[in-house]
C-alpha cells in the first residue's frame, strides 16, 4: 500500500485529491496538511512515501518543506511531488533544486495523476517530456549563465563515459528509460542500469536532480541538439 499525504492551503482541494487517491487499491491517504509546517510534521509521524505538495501555502511554503523533508536523512524514504499552475508559479524548477522528485500540474487528469504517485513511490522518477520542455524553455529564457559545478561535481562529471553523457543528456529532455533505449538503440534494462550509475556517480536523489545538475552545470546547454535527435 501506498501511504500519500496530502498538502494544500485549501480544503476543497484536499478533499478532492483523497476521494480520488482513495478510490485505487493500492493507494492510501495518511494526512492532510493546510500549510507546509504541518506538511513536514506529518511525513515525520506517518511516514508517507509520497506527498503532494502545494507550492503557495500560509506560512512555510511548499518549497520550504520540501527543502526540510529532502535535508532530513530520516525521510530519505518520502518522495515529494509537486502541485502547480506553471503559468503561476514561479518557483517550480527551485523546488526541484531542493528536491522535489518532480511536478504536476493541477488539471492533470486523474488517471495520470495516480500513475504518477506510483511511478515515484517506487523511485522511478520521471518528469513528463512536456513539463520538461516547459521548464528547458524557462532555463533557457534566463540571462544568468549556468552555476559553476562544486570540485565534487566537477570530478564526478568527469568521471562519466561518453555513453553516460549521452544518457544523461536524454534524461535531461525528458525521455523515460524506454524511449533512451530506442533512441540509442539499447535494451530497456540497459539504459535503466546507465541511469542507475550515473545518478550514483553524481550523488543525485532522484531523475530530477539528474535534470537540474545537467543544466546547472552546463553539461547540457537549453535548446541543444540531444544525442541521437534526427
Amino acid at each position: 500500500m501506498i501511504r500519500v499525504l496530502l498538502a494544500d492551503d485549501q480544503a476543497l482541494i484536499r478533499a478532492g485529491f483523497r476521494v480520488l487517491v482513495e478510490a485505487a487499491d493500492d493507494l492510501q491517504v495518511v494526512g492532510e496538511a493546510a500549510d507546509g509546517a504541518q506538511a513536514v510534521d506529518l511525513a515525520r509521524r506517518e511516514r508517507a512515501d509520497v506527498v503532494l505538495m502545494d507550492i503557495r501555502m500560509p506560512g512555510m511554503d511548499g518549497l520550504e518543506a520540501t527543502k526540510c523533508i529532502s535535508a532530513e536523512e530520516d525521510l530519505a524514504g518520502v518522495k515529494v511531488i509537486i502541485l502547480t499552475t506553471f503559468e503561476t508559479d514561479e518557483y517550480v524548477y527551485q523546488a526541484l533544486r531542493e528536491g522535489a522528485s518532480g511536478f504536476l500540474v493541477k488539471d492533470t487528469e486523474p488517471a495520470d495523476l495516480l500513475q504518477a504517485i506510483r511511478v515515484v513511490a517506487k523511485g522511478d522518477v520521471l518528469l513528463s517530456p512536456s513539463v520538461t520542455r516547459r521548464l528547458i524553455t524557462d532555463i533557457a529564457a534566463r540571462p544568468e549563465r549556468p552555476v559553476a559545478a562544486s570540485s565534487e561535481l566537477s570530478r564526478a562529471l568527469a568521471a562519466l563515459t561518453e555513453r553516460e553523457r549521452e544518457v544523461l543528456a536524454l534524461v535531461a529532455e525528458g525521455l523515460s528509460n524506454e524511449e533512451i533505449a530506442a533512441r540509442l538503440f539499447l535494451s530497456p534494462l540497459t539504459a535503466k542500469t546507465h541511469v542507475s550509475r550515473i545518478m550514483t556517480k553524481l550523488n543525485a536523489r532522484d531523475r530530477a536532480q539528474l535534470v537540474v545538475i545537467a543544466y546547472e552545470s552546463g553539461l547540457v546547454t537549453p535548446g541543444a541538439r540531444q544525442a541521437g535527435s534526427s
